[in-house]
């Protein structure tokens, strides 16, 4: 199936809600289900509830009808067989993790990923759960990185802050020979541009918060995999630990992703061109954007990618906490903040002042930049980038 074919697929996954307009008499945005629990007119049908959660709306703590519009086109998107919704980015991949180690394994990651999720797994070691990183992105290193107690591999492609790119189907192959599950934490590129599960992952992790929300108003996560993973997800992690996506955020998420396909298109519009911008620029050491010809995944990613969204860093010729405060401060159009994936533009650094040796340890330039490109006029996007970067 062609790119330009498979976008036009997911864009009536996004838009369309023609079976929600018959099930709730022709509503063109389904209702939100803010109720709590669900009664049931016998006994003996409330027992069956009880016994199959995951078939049956019961509890605001398991299903809900809004939200389970938003997980079937997640699915649907990742060409995934079920997903869950969670109140976060990190519950969800709290869950996925938790899910899939006991005391004495080990996680494998792959090169840079989130912050909080490498907190997460030090936070694990309390439970004699041991990780390790292997800052190469090569299939041939990661072999070589797996240990006999290994029992996940844990990615971001592109990488967090480098945006390097990890050969999904190799990595995938190389866990499967070995007993290996791999969770994938897709947020960058969206369902639209990068379909993991298609490669053989076994876990897609989402932030919700970002592309998929697109609007800063919405905090949530997802997971997409089988249903068997799912079934064991949802009776443990899922229900037990009760970090549950909020209808009312659902609906959030369902006006966003009717605009995804549309949005997406613009930040990759947008983005290159501040990248290529940047990669002219004299004072400017290295761009990280798979977008980019002169990237060195870049063809691998014409393999995996179908498309480019507006996350990327550079490097300061001057690769000091002083330069990097200099460029940030003077920005005006972005504005600095975390996150990533909404209509502003955003500015944030690695560089804290007083972890350089922490970033060189972990091959990242205290020169580094990062940038999230919104949806703003992309020539007053590159004149604030001008300016802040005069001598």
């Amino acid at each position: 199936m062609s790119h330009i074919k498979e976008f036009e697929i997911d864009k009536q996954i996004c838009m369309q809600f023609e079976e929600d307009r018959e099930r709730f008499s022709g509503a063109d945005v389904p209702p939100t289900f803010q109720n709590t629990l669900f009664t049931y007119p016998t006994l003996d049908e409330l027992s069956e509830a009880v016994r199959s959660e995951k078939q049956h709306y019961l509890y605001g703590r398991g299903t809900n009808p809004t939200i389970e519009i938003v997980e079937k086109k997640l699915a649907a998107l990742e060409r995934g067989e079920e997903c869950k919704t969670f109140a976060s980015g990190m519950a969800a991949i709290t869950g996925a993790i938790i899910n899939s180690v006991q005391s004495g394994d080990h996680i494998l990651c792959v090169s840079h990923l989130y912050y909080s999720t490498m907190e997460l797994l030090k936070y694990l070691g309390k439970f004699n759960i041991s990780h390790s990183v292997v800052y190469s992105t090569n299939t041939e290193v990661i072999s070589q990185a797996i240990q006999s107690n290994t029992k996940v591999i844990l990615l971001e492609s592109p990488t967090d802050m480098s945006y390097r790119l990890v050969d999904l189907p190799a990595v995938s192959k190389l866990a499967k020979m070995n007993g290996i599950r791999t969770i994938i934490d897709n947020t960058w590129a969206t369902p639209l541009f990068q379909k993991p599960l298609t490669h053989g992952i076994d876990i897609v992790v989402h932030s919700a918060s970002k592309y998929l929300g697109g609007h800063s108003d919405v905090l949530g996560g997802a997971l997409i995999t089988s249903k068997k993973i799912m079934k064991s997800i949802f009776d443990k992690e899922y229900l037990l630990m009760g970090a549950v996506m909020p209808p009312s955020e659902a609906t959030l998420l369902l006006r966003g992703l009717r605009t995804l396909p549309l949005r997406l298109l613009a930040h990759q519009e947008n983005a290159l061109k501040v990248a290529a911008f940047l990669e002219s620029h004299p004072h400017v050491a290295k761009v990280h954007f798979p977008g980019l010809e002169t990237h060195s995944d870049y063809l691998l990613g014409k393999k995996l990618l179908t498309g480019y969204s507006g996350l990327m860093s550079f490097e300061l010729r001057e690769a000091h906490y002083r330069q990097v405060e200099k460029v940030v401060n003077k920005l005006k159009a972005f504005k600095i903040g975390v996150s990533f994936g909404s209509f502003e533009s955003l500015v944030s650094s690695p560089n804290l002042s007083n972890n350089e040796g922490q970033l060189l340890r972990e091959h990242i330039s205290p020169g580094t930049i990062r940038l999230a490109v919104g949806l703003e006029d992309v020539n007053v996007l590159i004149d604030d980038l001008k300016q802040s970067l005069m001598d």
